[in-house]
């Protein structure tokens, strides 16, 4: 079958386009189109008819990612407490083992303090005006009608709760962000379908001259990082803390905390001087493994993978160190998290049911802090490139 440009089309099923025979017809016009063979590609374990829709087009087969295990991780949480293991799913060598080493530094010096400070989940309409005159009146009209805005907003949402809408004035035009809490959701679509309805409301109820609107106007900046979400919070705020000893330290990571404190103040400066996203090391490598094992959407890394660090020498010599995620965007329900394997990393980890994200994003940021330790003392001690060499090489 082609196409009207002639061009031979996917082959599509109409009564089950996720059966077997369907997921084979692909990789067989696959076979056909270019030679390769898509044995690995087609190997899985779970029936796709009754658990892919929604979460892909078009199945061929499935993309095997190794999972390593670390830990325990000892988290003081307000939703996690106690020690968890941890799935990774990474083709990185090395990045478990750090990981792993983190854990045992942080456990051994009594854990890592996480608090999830901010919840928001966002989508950012803007209203056109014939001038920034009635654009203003409209900042005011927003303020007398949000009753009515919150009640059609939520609506259209069994768990979505519209906490403010922002507002911001540019031109003739009036930018806002609305701000929902979203459950155990991560909430992109939950947002976008509720702030429709309540566009389209005020849409009809033409205030202040309004000509029009439109639905996303980037101040939410989805899948992109920005400054306003550093500042306003996109997904969850999280801060993740600890105070590890110098004699920790030494005894586990062979460097002293004076060392790695000095190390962090240049690379503080490095960062200013190139500015990054994250003045740490690479919490985008935990979050990214944790992300693929437990369903997560991945592309939210690039909002996700923002951090401020922040670190003191204490007069005693204990290390302390904080790092503030302000926009990990994560769910325990819908997307990704419902597959086979992504649930049970989830259940490994207990944050399966209801009212278990921020249960999630706890240990999210405990093991970004232990990633983030490890690495530090491993530049400083000198054994990170013999780290990679020993461990991160395919030979």
């Amino acid at each position: 079958m082609t196409d009207p440009t002639g061009r031979p089309k996917i082959p599509r099923a109409a009564d089950d386009d996720y059966s077997a025979d369907a997921a084979a017809a692909r990789r067989a016009f696959v076979r056909e189109q270019t030679g390769v063979d898509l044995h690995h590609v087609g190997q899985h374990s779970f029936d796709p008819s009754p658990t892919l829709p929604g979460n892909v087009e078009h199945f061929t087969g499935v993309a095997q990612i190794p999972i390593g295990l670390a830990g325990p991780v000892l988290v003081n949480g307000e939703h996690a407490q106690g020690e968890f293991y941890v799935p990774m799913a990474t083709t990185e060598g090395t990045l478990v083992a750090s990981y792993n080493r983190g854990m045992k530094l942080l456990r051994e010096s009594g854990g890592v303090t996480v608090t999830v400070v901010e919840d928001h989940m966002q989508r950012a309409p803007s209203f056109l005006f014939p001038s920034a005159r009635e654009a203003k009146t409209f900042v005011a009209w927003l303020d007398d009608h949000l009753d009515e805005i919150r009640e059609r907003a939520e609506s259209t949402t069994s768990t979505g709760k519209l906490v403010e809408v922002e507002r911001y004035q540019a031109s003739r035009f009036v930018y806002t962000r609305f701000n929902y809490t979203t459950g155990d959701a991560a909430g992109q679509n939950m947002t976008g379908k509720a702030t429709w309805a309540a566009c389209e409301w005020i849409k009809a109820q033409r205030p202040c001259g309004m000509t029009e609107y439109i639905l996303e106007s980037q101040l939410a900046t989805d899948k992109k990082h920005s400054q306003i979400n550093t500042l306003r919070t996109r997904g969850k705020r999280v801060i993740a803390e600890a105070t590890i000893p110098d004699a920790k330290l030494r005894e586990v990571m062979n460097v002293s905390s004076a060392q790695v404190y000095r190390a962090r103040q240049i690379s503080m400066l490095g960062g200013n001087m190139s500015g990054v996203a994250n003045n740490g090391a690479h919490s985008a490598n935990g979050l990214t493994a944790m992300f693929i094992a437990t369903g997560q959407d991945v592309a939210n890394i690039a909002e996700s993978h923002a951090a401020l660090v922040y670190a003191e020498l204490r007069d005693n010599g204990d290390y302390y160190y904080s790092i503030t995620i302000p926009s990990l965007i994560i769910a325990t329900y819908g997307g990704g998290t419902g597959l086979p394997t992504q649930r049970e990393c989830l259940e490994l980890m207990g944050c399966v049911g209801r009212d278990k994200v921020r249960k999630l994003a706890e240990i999210m940021g405990a093991v970004v802090v232990c990633g983030e330790l490890s690495l530090g003392a491993a530049i400083v001690a000198d054994e990170w490139v013999s780290s990679h060499d020993a461990y991160g090489r395919n030979r």
